[in-house]
């Protein structure tokens, strides 16, 4: 059998952290900042976790 490839997609969104989660970039940052308030725009610069039902399906395009 031979290796399993690596999704591109996925590796260039999603990083793993020390522990083996998954981490992820929020939505909404590229444009449009005008209509959007102060928090909600530092609110989105922090990372986020990939949530435990997406974790599954996206551990099996990072091998």
């Amino acid at each position: 059998m031979p290796k399993m490839k690596t999704h591109r997609g996925s590796q260039k969104r999603f990083k793993r952290t020390g522990t083996g989660k998954l981490k992820r970039s929020h939505a909404y940052t590229s444009h449009l900042f005008a209509n959007k308030s102060q928090k909600q725009k530092r609110k989105l610069r922090k990372g986020a976790t990939v949530s435990r039902g997406d974790q599954r399906r996206i551990d099996s395009m990072i091998p």
